[in-house]
């Protein structure tokens, strides 16, 4: 992660200084459980919590150790030791480091989805608001990039809201099913612990307890979180996209707030670049690339190898810094995104009514003509509209074997705005209630 696009909050989640403050929780919470069950002196966890509690783990002295004992948590418990005094002996009793280490990351990854969650419920926010905002703003759908028929600026946003609160509902998942808690020895038999302790760590930490451990927890709950991730970040590259094709010279029917102020080239002064979702777009295959490798650590060796462990340094705060900037990135854009009705309504104007060949297609069906003659008579009246001779209603008035069967009004008819968005409140109902 980079400072660029990383919020504080976030960041502090995955600082080593937080880091070191929950290790040495789950260390101390673990020993005084230890000490309820007589195994060390109750005397001895209670400095454990009156010496560290308050203290200032030293980042640089971890360090300086883990260079020489190369092991992160043996350093950090030395490192205790140095603060504790003599009663460090009675920590890490019966413990092994993954039960230090996934614990932790298990925190750190349910506290970023708590921060990522406040993000997702920002961008629906702000999809709901303008999605109703533009309910009625008519545009024209596109497929293959090419007009299709007329849609609404606030069903697109709308479609975009539905898929979010689908994204948040799987994050919710991934979230649970990542806090969990591990405490329970080398290879998960509680061989040197009691059960209880684990019990007692999770419910501390707002975990739950891992129902099968082996070294570590299984790695199928982090491969999903990751997962879900992923599926966010490509929705947010979705809208992204959506609002750059919206923004481009020859469309322009929506684009990125531009500051007072604001410059978008050093060579060009009249540009306006969307480089805000062109940013998104970039973070998003950011986040997306973590997904691979928290599938790859599914299948460790055994009951644990290392393998994992240096991916899951990298992509922890990689995957969960990048979405969350991008989140309130898109919030943003959304909240002060420039939607212009007249433009949308001219770009529907550039095919002269072909928008409406379809209902041309039916009406002629049902006027008597089979599918195959309707479609062929349609078609030889739109490709010379597709080229710009003559507007689509006015070839289909000219050619008999079309109005033998319908009428100059019934055709008229057929080219209305309304009949395309009638059931617009039905599926906003759907989506908001």
């Amino acid at each position: 992660m980079i400072p660029r696009y990383t919020r504080p909050d976030m960041a502090a989640i995955w600082s080593d200084a937080s880091k070191y403050r929950i290790w040495f929780e789950i260390e101390a919470h673990a020993a005084d459980r230890v000490a309820e069950l007589g195994v060390i002196p109750k005397e001895a966890a209670q400095k454990i919590w009156e010496k560290a509690r308050d203290a200032e783990f030293d980042v640089a002295r971890i360090d300086e150790i883990e260079r020489e004992v190369k092991h992160d948590v043996i350093a950090f418990l030395t490192h205790l030791a140095e603060i504790v005094g003599d009663e460090a002996r009675f920590v890490h009793q019966g413990m092994t480091s993954s039960d230090v280490l996934d614990t932790c990351l298990s925190v750190q990854l349910t506290r970023a989805a708590d921060l990522l969650l406040d993000g997702m419920d920002r961008v629906l926010a702000a999809l709901k608001t303008r999605a109703l905002e533009h309910k009625n703003t008519v545009c024209v759908g596109r497929s293959h990039g090419i007009h299709a028929e007329p849609t609404t600026f606030g069903l697109k946003l709308a479609g975009f809201y539905a898929e979010f609160e689908r994204g948040k509902r799987r994050l919710e998942t991934a979230r649970e099913e990542v806090a969990v808690c591990a405490i329970s020895g080398a290879v998960g038999t509680f061989a040197n612990i009691d059960p209880s302790v684990e019990a007692h760590v999770a419910d501390k930490m707002g975990l739950k307890i891992e129902p099968v451990s082996t070294q570590v927890i299984p790695r199928d709950r982090h491969a999903a979180y990751f997962s879900a991730l992923a599926v966010i970040s490509s929705s947010v590259e979705r809208i992204a996209t959506e609002i750059r094709h919206l923004q481009r010279t020859e469309v322009l029917e929506a684009e990125e707030y531009f500051s007072k102020g604001q410059k978008g080239s050093s060579a060009m002064p009249h540009k306006r670049n969307p480089i805000l979702t062109e940013n998104l777009t970039g973070l998003a295959r950011l986040v997306r690339m973590c997904a691979a490798p928290a599938l790859e650590n599914v299948a460790l060796w055994h009951e644990r190898d290392i393998s994992h462990s240096s991916v899951e340094r990298g992509i922890g705060p990689d995957a969960t810094v990048h979405l969350d900037f991008a989140l309130h990135r898109l919030a943003g854009v959304i909240e002060k995104l420039v939607v212009y009705p007249e433009r949308m309504q001219e770009n529907m104007d550039r095919l002269g009514g072909l928008i409406f060949s379809q209902r041309v297609l039916l009406a002629l069906t049902q006027a008597g003509a089979s599918r195959e003659e309707a479609y062929s008579l349609v078609q030889r009246n739109a490709m010379p509209a597709w080229r710009g001779e003559g507007a689509f209603l006015d070839n289909l008035k000219g050619d008999q074997e079309v109005t033998v069967k319908l009428s100059a009004n019934e055709l008229e008819h057929l080219f209305d705005l309304n009949y395309h968005t009638k059931n617009v409140d039905v599926i906003f109902s759907r989506v908001f209630g």
